[in-house]
C-alpha cells in the first residue's frame, strides 16, 4: 500500500525540519564553545521566545487551556535539558558523532512508551536494543583507539544522556502538535526552556558579546523554523511514519562538521551509526502491521 499523499507531505517537511535543525546545530556547537552550552540555548530560547512572541500576539493567539499548557510544560522541560546537555557535549566532540549518539532516541521511546503509556515491549525491541547497543559500543571503542581526552568521553556520555531526554520529548511531540498549532508550539518551547534555565543566571550566565548577536538571531529563526516544520509533520503523520526521517541528521552533521569545524567522519563513528540505525529499524518494523490491523479495525 502506497504512502498516502498527506504522509509524504509531512515526511518531506520534517525532512526538511531536520536539515535546518543540524545547521542550527553549527551555530549552537560554535556559540557553545565561546559560551558554554548554558548561554548559548538561554539567548536562544530568548530570542525564540520574544520573535515568536510578537507573531502569537499578532495573530491574537490565545493562552492555551490547562491540559495543553501541562504539555508544554512537560515537552518543554525534556526538551530544554536534553538541548543543553546535547550541546554541552557537541562541543566536545565531532558533529557526526554527537548526532549518532541521539539516534538511540527512538529505541529508548520504545521503553519510555512501556514504562508510561502500558505498551508492551516486544522481543523486537529487545533484539534492537542489543544492535544498538553495539553501535554505541563501536563508536566508544573509536574514541579509545583515538585515545580521545576525557572531555570527549564526558561529552558523548552527555549525547547519550541528551537522546534519552529526547525521546521522553517525542512522546509528548504528538500530542502536543495535536493539540496547538506550530507557531503556539515554538512560543512554548522557548518560553519553557528559558524560563527553567532562568534560576541559575547568577551563576552560570552571561551577557552575549556583539559578535555573537548574529549567530544567535540566526540559530533562534533556525530553531523556530524547525519547530514549526515539525510541528506540522508530527499533527499530519505518525511518529512511526516520520521517525526515520531523525536519521537523516546523521549527513547533514557530517557535512556542517566538515564545512565548518573541518571534522572529518571516522569510520567507527559510521559503523557505529549504522548500528544504532538498524537496531532502530529492527524495533519498530513489526509495529507497522499491528497499527494497520487497527486501523481497519
Amino acid at each position: 500500500m502506497s504512502t498516502p499523499p498527506s504522509s509524504l507531505r509531512a515526511f518531506l517537511v520534517a525532512g526538511g525540519g531536520i536539515m535546518v535543525y543540524t545547521v542550527m546545530d553549527a551555530l549552537m556547537k560554535q556559540l557553545s564553545i565561546d559560551s558554554g552550552a548554558y548561554n548559548a540555548v538561554l539567548w536562544r530560547s530568548a530570542v525564540g521566545a520574544v520573535l515568536c512572541g510578537v507573531l502569537f500576539v499578532a495573530r491574537r493567539g490565545r493562552w492555551p487551556a490547562w491540559g495543553v499548557l501541562k504539555l508544554h510544560i512537560g515537552r518543554g522541560v525534556a526538551a530544554g535539558s536534553s538541548v543543553v546537555l546535547f550541546f554541552w557535549g557537541l562541543a566536545r566532540v565531532p558533529m557526526a558523532q554527537g548526532v549518532a549518539l541521539t539516534f538511540l532516541a527512538p529505541l529508548i521511546a520504545l521503553y519510555l512508551a512501556a514504562l508510561f503509556l502500558g505498551e508492551t515491549i516486544r522481543r523486537a525491541a529487545i533484539v534492537g536494543s542489543v544492535v544498538a547497543s553495539a553501535g554505541v559500543l563501536v563508536i566508544a571503542a573509536g574514541e579509545v583507539q583515538a585515545d580521545a581526552s576525557t572531555q570527549a568521553v564526558l561529552g558523548s556520555l552527555a549525547c547519550v544522556a541528551a537522546s534519552i531526554l529526547y525521546a521522553g520529548s517525542l512522546i509528548l511531540l504528538r500530542q502536543q502538535a495535536q493539540a496547538a498549532d506550530p507557531l503556539a508550539v515554538a512560543l512554548f518551547s522557548n518560553l519553557v526552556i528559558g524560563t527553567m534555565l532562568l534560576p541559575a543566571v547568577p551563576w552560570l550566565g552571561g551577557l552575549p558579546v556583539p559578535s555573537q548577536y548574529g549567530p544567535l538571531l540566526g540559530a533562534a529563526l533556525l530553531n523556530i523554523a524547525s519547530v514549526m516544520a515539525l510541528a506540522w509533520a508530527y499533527a499530519r503523520a505518525e511518529a512511526q511514519v516520520l521517525a526515520p526521517v531523525e536519521y537523516s541528521a546523521f549527513v547533514w552533521a557530517a557535512l556542517a562538521g566538515w564545512i565548518v569545524f573541518g571534522e572529518t567522519v571516522s569510520p567507527y563513528t559510521v559503523v557505529g551509526a549504522l548500528l544504532i540505525v538498524a537496531g532502530c529499524v529492527v524495533a519498530v518494523r513489526r509495529r507497522v502491521p499491528a497499527v494497520q490491523s487497527e486501523a481497519g479495525a
